[in-house]
């Protein structure tokens, strides 16, 4: 009976325990018991694997077959001695590589230091720099965003002006030094070649990119005006001429005299006159030197030849010059005429199918009633423009060194070949072909000009938000873009560029605008050196970055804008963030 009982307890039990068992709560328990157990071995062995792989070395002969021994466990046991020595010997790599980093680091700095010497060089009383022609020691690598400067100006001074006995400048297909590639005395026929090339009138040098990477007729009208500008005999009595100063009325800023004077060469142009430019205020500071001291010169090439402008001034001394009116100045136009005359008809209407590649509140403008003006003072601007002078070229080195040389420094230092010390130019490729090469950059590159302070008082004035959405618009099309050239006047703009770490913004080093003043005010302060130097490093800087958003509004704008449009970047487009007089 006993018995019974207790076999009908054991079953009573049985059958709870059975039913507790099948219930959810428990099953839970003992899913979540189970996982436990498998998620403690796999931390194990993970645990195990990773203090063979710190603690000691593998010996891969043991997986060769991709079969390990009974025994291999064993092999990754240490004692706590060899642990320690272990972990002294990972110290010791650790700070190994902090050494090399450091040693990186310095070296990035040496390379940085010497180009920096490279650059800032006094300049004599010609105006020429004192030993910057080279820009590297013989044992540093070369630096890929400076340009030799003298070279760079004795290439150009090449290309503008007329190959002795010949009529035409050295113009070619080719570019850089090319032209000057040595030929056999049996290349005959590539001589030819070459020579009709030139004497059929090879597109200016200064023109980057195809007819369909510019203004319709870029190429033409600059071919164009350059001869106009350079007759082949300057005393010839059939040569008329304009003589003109530079705008200097109080408020005039650098844009405003770009745009006065392209009204002037357009009056010449018009009337058959060579165009010669004065006294250019901007440039009567201590750091244009000699003859370019209060001349254009100081900054980019001459408009016309030497022999025009000693002529024309010869002529300003001649009465009967006057009479004649072989000689005439800027009194003898109206403001109307300078600034809003009609432009030279000599190509026809090629604004008339300007293609619409600027867009305004999201809406590209497909026509404007001032379309002409526009074609016009970019053709203008980049005339005056075409080249730069030594002082020029020092000025950009300078600014793109302080901007992008540490990063340049690094960049050769990760190649490993930047520590040869053979000698460079020795190749031809290098000296011919690659010589026409611009300066590094980091790209893609996007600029911004953001004008506000007192220009408040002419157009609407936008603030940096607009400008970054514009910027993050771009960016959803081109995903790679992280990097905007920053020009503006005002130092809150600055400060707010702060707000968008993952953009990175490059901007020249100066005082700028706390509050509201007025321009002249500003530049003033600055010095006149400084308030041109800094203005045209943005400016040539704007027209060669990839991207670009300003206001149209802005007359430095509209002439950045023109630089772009016949420097091969017209296919970029623009985005203004307003509308305002020029539309």
């Amino acid at each position: 009976m006993e018995s019974l009982d207790q076999k009908s307890f054991e079953r009573v039990v049985s059958q709870k325990a059975l039913q507790l068992g099948s219930s959810f709560p428990c099953k839970i328990c003992v899913v979540g018991f189970l996982c436990g157990v498998c998620l403690t071995s796999l931390f194990l062995a993970a645990l195990t694997s990773f203090g063979a792989f710190e603690l000691g070395q593998i010996s891969f002969s043991t997986f060769s077959n991709g079969i390990s021994t009974a025994d291999s466990s064993y092999e990754y046991a240490v004692t706590g001695s060899e642990c320690d020595s272990k972990q002294k010997e990972k110290e010791r790599i650790m700070y190994s590589e902090e050494i090399a980093i450091l040693e990186v680091d310095e070296r990035v700095r040496r390379i940085y230091s010497v180009w920096s010497k490279s650059l800032g060089k006094p300049v004599n009383e010609e105006g020429q720099s004192l030993g910057i022609s080279r820009l590297n020691g013989p044992n540093e690598p070369k630096a890929p965003h400076l340009v030799n400067c003298k070279l760079r100006v004795e290439i150009d001074s090449r290309l503008d002006r007329r190959v002795e006995n010949e009529s035409f400048p050295p113009w070619t297909i080719w570019k850089g030094l090319l032209d000057n590639f040595p030929l056999l005395a049996t290349d005959e026929q590539q001589r030819s070649v070459r020579n009709q090339l030139i004497a059929e009138g090879a597109y200016p040098p200064w023109i980057a990119g195809s007819d369909e990477e510019n203004y319709p007729l870029t190429r033409k009208v600059q071919h164009d005006i350059w001869f106009h500008q350079h007759p082949s005999d300057c005393r010839d009595p059939s040569v008329r001429f304009l003589v003109a100063d530079w705008e200097r009325l109080p408020g005039f800023g650098i844009g405003a005299q770009l745009a006065g004077m392209c009204g002037l060469l357009a009056l010449a142009i018009k009337e058959k006159r060579v165009l010669v430019t004065s006294y250019y205020n901007r440039a009567d500071h201590d750091g244009c030197k000699g003859t370019s001291r209060s001349s254009w010169s100081c900054y980019f090439f001459l408009e016309t030849s030497q022999d025009c402008r000693e002529r024309a001034f010869e002529l300003m001394e001649n009465r009967e010059a006057w009479e004649k009116g072989i000689i005439k100045v800027k009194d003898n136009y109206t403001s109307k005429e300078i600034w809003a005359g009609r432009i030279p008809r000599l190509w026809g209407n090629p604004w008339s199918y300007l293609q619409p590649t600027t867009e305004i509140n999201g809406t590209l403008i497909a026509y404007h009633h001032k379309m002409d003006r526009r074609w016009w003072r970019a053709q203008a601007v980049r005339y005056l423009m075409r080249f730069q002078s030594e002082y020029t070229c020092n000025l950009m080195n300078i600014a793109r060194h302080e901007a992008f040389g540490w990063q340049a420094a690094k960049m050769v230092l990760s190649n490993p070949s930047s520590d040869s010390t053979e000698e460079r130019d020795r190749y031809d490729i290098e000296k011919f072909v690659w010589s026409n090469h611009k300066p590094w950059i980091p790209r893609p590159l996007l600029s911004l000009h953001v004008r506000m302070g007192d220009k408040a008082c002419e157009m609407k004035v936008v603030g940096f938000r607009e400008y970054m959405h514009l910027a993050e618009r771009i960016r959803k099309q081109f995903p790679h873009l992280n990097s905007i050239w920053l020009s503006t006047e005002m130092q809150e703009v600055v400060d707010k560029s702060k707000l968008y770490p993952h953009w990175g913004f490059y901007y020249t080093n100066v005082t700028r605008q706390v509050g509201n003043m007025t321009m002249a005010i500003y530049e003033a302060s600055l010095g006149r050196e400084t308030s041109t130097n800094y203005p045209l490093v943005n400016f040539l800087m704007a027209s060669e970055a990839d991207y670009f958003i300003g206001a149209l509004g802005s007359t430095w704008c509209f002439l950045i804008d023109g630089m772009r449009n016949t420097g091969g970047k017209v296919m970029s487009g623009y985005l203004s963030v307003n509308k305002d007089r020029f539309w």
